[in-house]
């Protein structure tokens, strides 16, 4: 077993550098150095939740009155962008509120569900 898997094996966390004496140096992992909303962010992603601010690009579902497409939010209001068409090279942006549904120009429904904090 050589320096570098010794170290590894005892700070699994670390990474091995090296300096320019070659003079072996550790740094220690991101998550000890990251505080508050970093810090969750970093917890949410090694918990495997790779969108835990609800950012990503979803696909829209049947968006029907009865059945409208759902959007987290941890606020009462968040914005929404909405592609009608396919083909469409503009977005249609809408506010939606909480606790009421919000009808696009396109015709789909929207509404705003609460989702914990990260």
């Amino acid at each position: 077993m050589d320096e570098n898997d010794l170290i590894k094996k005892v700070f699994p966390s670390a990474s091995v550098i090296y300096d320019k004496e070659g003079e072996i140096s550790m740094m220690n992992d991101p998550l000890e150095h990251a505080s508050g909303i970093e810090r969750r962010e970093v917890l949410a992603k090694a918990a495997g939740n790779d969108n835990p601010f609800d950012i990503k690009v979803f696909k829209r579902g049947a968006g029907t009155k009865e059945n409208p497409n759902l959007i987290p939010s941890t606020f009462d209001e968040r914005i929404v962008g909405c592609i009608c068409e396919e083909d469409q090279t503009y977005v249609q942006w809408m506010w939606l509120q909480k606790g009421t549904l919000k009808r696009c120009e396109c015709g789909h429904w929207f509404k705003l569900v609460e989702k914990a904090p990260v």
